[in-house]
């Protein structure tokens, strides 16, 4: 295939200049040199008001799917319960996960086209389930949603649920998190989308109340959190930290606070808009349900039968487009573009949007 020009992929986005200079250094060890912790410690406090929060953000080596098993990992043991909010590939995904590790669940489920909301079925499910943690993707990638948090948080909190365990890995540096007002005790992140870093990082924020559990549950693998507790007090990390990695995100979320919050959440909400109305005006049709929350990272639309998505694909690539297709239950059948990071910018999405319509023309 010819190297496609524009990329409207939904991650991992195009990568600014900036970040791949911070990260092409010869740095030195991360083990023996104290300005790695410097810039370690600087990089965990702009997470943190990226995420909204003031919990203690760990860095992993690893893109976010290594922080989606840490964090079941470090938390859950066999017999555990969970309820999992599921909304799409990923909800659904998150509950296959705790039960590979020995956890009983419960799912909330609805259709992959749907985003939460208020939610009677939900309160009894968590009300008699007592779960010890109830799970959640805040913005579903497969299916281009965004579920909103605030009343699952409110439920987490009346009934008393010790965890909430959010994956924001499509949403934190393109839309409001605010980890700490939607009591998030795991907020599970990578590097590679809004933030418009290379997919070498996963970052998770983890309440006092999730290190308490934690500790308790005592997992020390490769990708445990439990290492890194004390890791920056002493100075002594589980293993040898990707100091490079760790430059290019610190550049990262440095740009997006340049930028100011606002702007940036601002600059994703336009980017949506733009996409949805121009691919509606192809005669394109959004994937999620009128009624359900589009993300503003995301816009995933129903393949039109007249194409296959391979050869649709394709074609755009040939042009100098690329798009993703989806995963699941929706491959084949769904096509997204990413509007996220570096790729919320309205004069891309026009040139990548006028090469799309230019190969739908009969």
């Amino acid at each position: 295939m010819t190297q496609a020009l524009i990329n409207l992929i939904p991650g991992p986005v195009s990568v600014p200049e900036e970040v791949l200079r911070a990260a092409h250094h010869d740095f030195g060890s991360p083990d023996l040199d104290e300005s790695f912790l410097e810039l370690y410690n600087q990089t965990e406090t702009r997470l943190q008001t990226i995420l909204g929060t003031r919990n203690s953000v760990i860095i992993q080596t690893g893109e976010g799917m290594l922080g989606l098993w840490g964090a079941l990992k470090s938390c859950l043991k066999p017999g555990d319960r969970v309820v999992a909010v599921c909304t799409g590939v990923f909800g659904y995904g998150i509950a296959d996960m705790a039960e590979m590790i020995g956890a009983e669940v419960k799912r909330f489920a609805l259709p992959y086209d749907q985003t939460f909301a208020a939610s009677d079925e939900l309160e009894k499910i968590v009300a008699e389930f007592k779960p010890l943690m109830i799970t959640a993707v805040h913005c579903e990638t497969p299916s281009g949603t965004l579920n909103p948090l605030g009343e699952i948080a409110r439920i987490k909190k009346e009934h008393a649920v010790p965890l909430f365990c959010v994956d924001t890995v499509a949403s934190a540096g393109g839309c409001p998190v605010e980890a700490d007002r939607n009591l998030i005790d795991l907020c599970l992140n990578g590097s590679q989308k809004c933030l418009s870093a290379p997919p070498s990082m996963t970052f998770v924020g983890i309440s006092e109340a999730a290190w308490e559990v934690i500790d308790r549950v005592n997992y020390v693998g490769y990708d445990a959190f439990k290492p890194f507790r004390n890791a920056q007090a002493e100075f002594y990390f589980p293993n040898t930290m990707y100091w490079h990695g760790i430059a290019g995100l610190n550049a990262a979320a440095g740009l997006i606070l340049d930028e100011g919050l606002d702007r940036v959440y601002q600059r994703h909400t336009a980017a949506m808009a733009y996409c949805i109305e121009r691919c509606q005006n192809m005669g394109l049709e959004i994937y999620a349900a009128p009624e359900a929350v589009k993300a503003p990272t995301v816009t995933a639309l129903k393949v039109p039968e007249q194409y296959g998505w391979k050869h649709l694909q394709q074609a755009c690539r040939m042009n100098g487009l690329a798009i993703a297709g989806s995963y699941g239950k929706l491959a084949g059948k769904v096509m997204r573009i990413g509007h996220m990071g570096t790729q919320a910018d309205v004069e891309l999405l026009k040139q990548g949007l006028d090469i799309l319509e230019r190969v739908l023309k009969p």
